[in-house]
């Protein structure tokens, strides 16, 4: 699936949209949608869709009036105040490259871009208070809040306004920037209406929902549309986003996407826009998702996912072959540093096809599945190794206290000693080991040229990588390579599976041997 342009991939938050007003919500305060949600909040109840003929037929309603009379009074419009440093003076506005830059550079001219003292140059500097709004939904009785972590980012102030046009003061709970969630905290003398979020994986593409919020700080609105994709990935480890025609504009993040039972199935986050306006292409972090993520932030006021401890690679039908697997499924391990799988006995080419007793579909399937995985208990996971299953059972860690590696590159050439499958490659000497940036007593064959129009540049090899496994076996010198693809031909595969080292990453690459 091909990735949206971050240039037009806009959070439809309010945070771009500063404004010094924020516009009342009209709202009738004492609707029988607003008495009917008071009296399901005293009761620690949440609120729900009424029940209809359309609902429960799944048909398109007449009107989506009653849903929206009864979930309205759990969202909620929030107003972020924050402090920013602005020049009191602005230099000349002067093209990148003009030649002029360096003379007004020279005299000092106050607030030119490029000197110190603030972001747009040297000069006085004044503090200004700056609003932006977004949205959020109630999901306790005692006041807790969802909402977006963008729309809270950076914010000295936070208010909530409620259906009824009351508003308090909130606090931040727990925040987390990976699947960009926040839950606020706001104590009220009588219980908060809420709502309740629903199981996003039973929602289809063409079901009908409903997003409310607050775009454009215009307050109260709502607008529906169906959805029309689900687990959509834009940028995020974690992400599982659920994409909609349902009218979302910045002002809407952090507000609730419901489907007609009135549950909550997606957090409205994102949008997919050449101008910063709705186009029909919104995307709601799903509600499965949302869930995990903020009841560990209500309990520990951070996240705590699990870690496996090892890195991985999609595995593609040439892997697949050159392996003698079946199904081109699950996620392949290309290398396991100290920790959990390493404890376990997991090791580099394993193909990971079973984790907790379900299938791994993909690398991003075990990322999530492990993220939700407790910390701290023992799982089962089944790997392929020699086309063989192996059973194995890993404690997992901690996510966020797992460490990265280093990196390097090659800075010099050495002597080329062959070539090889499109490649010229050389023994790794103490030498490139250092300019590689990895220890002098590692082995394997660096790669110092790659033939453009062969099968190593399809496959993205490119002088500085490090080859040091092939055929699952570890290589030193070029008779190694050269016994490997023989034995890959003498058994009749078209191709050979070969480890590669860039910048201290390593990953699987399937090379033809024909």
């Amino acid at each position: 699936m091909n990735k949206p342009s971050s240039r037009h991939l806009l959070t439809a938050s309010g945070l771009a949209l500063l404004m010094a007003f924020s516009p009342a919500i009209a709202q009738q305060a004492a609707s029988p949608g607003t008495e009917a949600a008071q009296a399901a909040a005293n009761e620690n109840q949440p609120l729900a869709a009424p029940e209809s003929r359309a609902r429960k037929e799944q048909v398109m309603p007449e009107s989506f009036a009653d849903l929206v009379e009864q979930v309205s009074p759990a969202v909620v419009n929030i107003t972020t105040t924050a402090t920013v440093a602005t020049p009191l003076v602005r230099g000349p506005q002067l093209p990148e490259g003009s030649p002029f830059s360096d003379l007004f550079r020279e005299f000092g001219f106050p607030g030119f871009p490029g000197d110190e003292g603030s972001p747009f140059g040297r000069g006085p500097m004044a503090e200004q208070r700056s609003n932006a709004l977004g949205s959020g939904f109630v999901v306790s009785a005692e006041g807790l809040i969802v909402t977006n972590n963008h729309v809270i980012e950076g914010a000295d102030e936070i208010e909530v306004e409620f259906f009824s046009g009351k508003t308090l003061p909130a606090k931040v709970i727990g925040k987390d920037d990976k699947t960009d969630i926040a839950v606020l905290k706001v104590e009220s003398d009588k219980p908060l209406p809420f709502v309740k979020f629903g199981d996003s994986d039973k929602a289809r593409v063409g079901d009908w929902v409903l997003a409310l919020g607050n775009p454009l700080g215009q307050g109260f609105s709502a607008s529906t549309g169906i959805v029309s994709a689900r687990n959509r990935a834009l940028s995020g480890t974690y992400d599982d986003f659920i994409q909609t025609d349902a009218a979302i504009n910045r002002g809407n993040s952090g507000g609730p996407l419901f489907n007609m039972d009135g549950e909550v199935i997606g957090v409205n986050t994102a949008i997919l826009s050449p101008n910063g306006g709705s186009i029909g292409i919104g995307f709601s972090m799903a509600s499965n998702v949302v869930s995990k993520v903020v009841g560990q932030l209500e309990e520990y006021g951070e996240t705590r996912r699990g870690w496996l401890g090892v890195k991985i690679q999609p595995v593609t039908q040439d892997i697949a072959d050159s392996l003698g697997l079946v199904d081109a499924s699950g996620a392949m391990v290309t290398d396991v540093p100290s920790g959990p799988a390493a404890e376990a006995g997991m090791k580099s080419g394993d193909v990971i096809t079973s984790f907790d007793g379900g299938e791994v579909k993909d690398p991003r399937d075990l990322v999530r599945r492990v993220a939700d995985a407790p910390v701290g208990e023992a799982v089962d996971v089944t790997v392929q190794r020699d086309g063989k299953p192996v059973e194995l059972k890993v404690t997992l860690g901690r996510r966020e206290l797992a460490e990265g590696t280093g990196s390097g590159k090659l800075d010099s050439a050495a002597e080329t000693a062959s070539d090889l499958m499109g490649m010229a490659l050389a023994p790794l000497t103490p030498e490139l080991a250092a300019e590689l940036g990895v220890a002098r007593e590692t082995q394997g064959l660096v790669v110092q040229s790659v033939d453009p129009t062969g099968a190593a540049a399809d496959k993205g090899l490119a002088p500085g990588d490090l080859i040091t496994e092939a055929g699952q076996q570890p290589v030193a010198t070029l008779a190694d390579l050269e016994a490997r693809v023989k034995e890959a031909r003498d058994a009749g595969r078209k191709s050979i599976l070969i480890m590669v080292r860039r910048a201290g990453e390593p990953r699987f690459v399937a090379l033809p041997v024909e």
